[in-house]
């Protein structure tokens, strides 16, 4: 393998980084492996929590395809036993627990998605049940008495929730260890992780120290704000594109960040490189240009991304016609009814929406019309006849015939 010189791996690793600690030693590890001809075991831990993934999540895997791009050996480790234990980085209380069926079947979704990313092929994928769920407890014991409590309460959530007396269990102290024990595992030689995993990197150093192995160094990068431009993205903030979304969907997202974001997103969603993020900083600058112009850009290049060239121009066009033009798209879903239906019925029958409850509930919150006007009876019905036309809400759209 003929490794890129060091100064242009760096380059492209730097993109989109928040902070490379040590950056010197990262730097050594690139020399030797060009002078050895060996890639670096570059590690990324993910936590099966939910079995979705969004653009949020992204942003480091994009960072992991970074270092594969580049030679290097990515390994991403289901977290499926630490997720029983539940990661309390930024949280101010414990957070549910995981079986571990309920984190492995979260994990097969999690890397199916991350193809859309990742260099499948070239992939190794390792669940840290495999080695945590053989340990004894002596071995546990052994692992926590690396640690103290003091350095424990280092960490900013953990300190925050001790002095607002908010109860922290023994079994949190474990998780950092546990990801820690991974690193030490593989022998890893970077890490990467988000700003809020910056603590847990660190201790896999430290642990790597204690039993002698070279102590891999951290990349984090920073967490992506939401649609709101205001907390992280997150799928119960209701903030997020998913990177299965639809193109329409996905299209329309985009355009409701606001224009403070645009650049960022540029850089951590759709992974702009200098140039890229120069011309579009020039754009942003430029009063004759419109920000929704360049925002729409953004909008074609995530979709491209994720789906492609051709079903990014047709969801822009969409998105003109339905959105812009409060007209009804040229190609949509088709449902025929034989009876009177509840529109309730019709609208989860018809796979638009995934039950009844979230059906009554567009219903209720005025999200629901027919042939334009507002569905606000939970028990409206539709009679078979002349085609006609549900619109739920902004984008999702259902015709009704006999």
């Amino acid at each position: 393998m003929k490794y890129l010189p060091v100064n242009e791996q760096m380059d492209l690793i730097k993109r989109g980084v928040e902070e490379i600690l040590p950056e010197d030693q990262l730097i050594a590890k690139l020399e030797r492996s060009i002078s050895q001809n060996r890639p670096l075991i570059v590690k990324l831990g993910c936590d099966p929590s939910r079995p979705d993934l969004h653009l949020g999540h992204s942003v480091v895997l994009r960072k992991l395809r970074h270092f594969q791009d580049l030679g290097h050996t990515a390994v991403l480790v289901i977290g499926d036993f630490t997720a029983m234990i539940g990661d309390p980085s930024g949280k101010n209380k414990t957070r549910p627990q995981l079986t571990l069926q309920e984190a492995q079947d979260n994990a097969k979704s999690y890397v199916e998605q991350a193809k859309a990313i990742l260099n499948i092929k070239r992939l190794i994928v390792k669940y840290n049940s495999n080695w945590l769920n053989k340990m004894n407890f002596n071995d546990v014991v052994k692992l926590a008495s690396s640690y103290t409590v003091a350095r424990m309460l280092e960490r900013d959530d953990f300190t925050k929730r001790f002095k607002s007396e908010i109860p922290i269990s023994i079994h949190e102290f474990l998780y950092p260890l546990a990801q820690a024990q991974d690193s030490v595992e593989l022998n890893a030689d970077v890490e990467l992780g988000g700003t809020d995993q910056k603590f847990n990197l660190l201790v896999g150093r430290d642990l790597q120290k204690d039993i002698g192995q070279e102590p891999q160094c951290i990349i984090t990068t920073p967490l992506l704000e939401g649609t709101d431009g205001v907390e992280k993205m997150s799928k119960s903030l209701g903030n997020h594109i998913g990177i299965t979304d639809t193109p329409e969907d996905m299209y329309g997202k985009v355009l409701s960040i606001s224009d403070k974001m645009i650049l960022r997103w540029f850089i951590l969603a759709a992974d702009a490189d200098y140039s890229h993020c120069k011309s579009i900083k020039r754009k942003l600058n430029d009063e004759k240009i419109n920000p929704m112009d360049i925002k729409r850009e953004l909008g074609r290049k995530l979709v491209s991304i994720y789906h492609n060239d051709k079903l990014a121009e047709k969801a822009e066009k969409y998105f003109n016609q339905v959105v812009v033009r409060k007209g009804v798209p040229e190609e949509i879903p088709v449902f025929c009814i034989e009876k009177e239906e509840l529109i309730v019925h019709i609208i989860f029958e018809s796979g638009i929406l995934k039950s009844k409850g979230e059906a009554r509930r567009m219903i209720r919150q005025g999200a629901v019309r027919l042939d334009d006007h507002k569905v606000e009876d939970l028990q409206a019905t539709i009679l078979p006849g002349d085609d006609q036309i549900l619109k739920i809400g902004k984008r999702r759209f259902l015709k009704v015939t006999r």
